[in-house]
């Protein structure tokens, strides 16, 4: 099968070529790629993979053998697809518990964006609980996960505050897409009930500092690739009681994923979510994609279709 693989002669260590075709477990089922989107945390990992590995996370297809144990969708069913690794090629075998349908008909490129961004923001949003009447916070708002996390907290009746780098510039498509505050780095808000983090660094420090006493912070990313330094008083309990910081991996968060990515891949193709595509091209394009996330030109994501 064609696929993209790890080469690290290569300028941003892939290249075209050829791979055996995925051998599926019993309780995987193997889906025709038709299209994949990039995260940054993967494309950050590329030069640790070995020449020859195909990566990818995200993929959307169509199954075009079912699950040998009965467990999955049936044969011609379009689906996203998680995993860690063998996306980005022709033919990917998958875990059961980690797809989900697709409506038919749906435009499988912007159902690619679900299962990481859109599948950890709705994770992390059930990690803080019931949200109705409560102020959540999400740092890192114009990425990814951040645009489902502001649409998904607003969906669930909360109050919702967009950190971003740069308020004016974003502040509009923010609020467009749910979010009643937006602030800068600062984090110039009052204090909320729970936080999504996609930052790390000073960020998640100031963050944690915002908690309501029986808060939550969820750290599902770490963009800025920053320390947390805590002061030890942060950490004291006497005043600021079960103030918890949650860690957070989407493939282990809990069964049920299935339904998950189903849900949210029938909003995205029914236009409630916005997938938030603010790039797309050919496979054969990947290096160009890879380039724009890489060097910070794409606010939202960026999906290969498989040709």
């Amino acid at each position: 099968m064609r696929a993209l693989l790890v080469d690290h002669s290569a300028p941003r260590h892939l290249r075209p070529g050829q791979a055996p075709d995925p051998a599926p477990t019993p309780g995987q089922a193997l889906v025709r790629v038709a299209a994949t989107s990039l995260n940054p945390g993967e494309l950050a990992g590329l030069a640790d993979l070995p020449d020859g590995a195909v990566p990818g996370w995200d993929a959307a297809g169509v199954v075009v053998r079912a699950a040998e144990d009965g467990s999955g969708p049936a044969e011609g069913t379009p689906v996203v697809t998680l995993g860690l690794a063998g996306a980005w090629a022709e033919l990917r075998a998958v875990d059961t518990a980690h797809l989900g349908p697709v409506p038919e008909g749906a435009d499988l490129g912007p159902a690619a964006t679900v299962p990481v961004a859109a599948g950890s923001a709705l994770r992390a949003l059930h990690r803080l609980g019931p949200l109705l009447a409560r102020r959540v916070l999400v740092t890192g708002a114009t990425g990814g996960v951040g645009r489902y996390a502001l649409q998904l907290a607003r969906r669930a009746g909360a109050h919702v505050v967009a950190v971003t780098s740069d308020p004016v510039a974003h502040a509009e498509g923010l609020r467009a897409l749910g979010a009643h505050e937006v602030v800068g780095p600062d984090l110039a808000t009052g204090p909320v009930h729970g936080v999504v983090e996609l930052v790390g660094g000073p960020v998640l420090v100031a963050a944690h500092a915002l908690l309501r006493p029986g808060g939550t912070l969820v750290s599902v990313g770490r963009a800025s690739g920053g320390e947390s330094v805590f002061d030890s008083a942060a950490l004291e309990g006497t005043f600021q009681p079960d103030r918890v910081i949650a860690t957070f991996f989407l493939p282990a968060s809990g069964p049920g994923l299935d339904e998950d990515l189903g849900w949210l891949a029938a909003r995205v193709a029914s236009g409630e979510l916005d997938a938030g595509v603010a790039w797309r091209g050919s496979w054969a394009r990947a290096d160009e994609a890879v380039a724009a996330l890489l060097d910070g030109r794409l606010r939202g994501k960026a999906v290969l279709d498989v040709d």
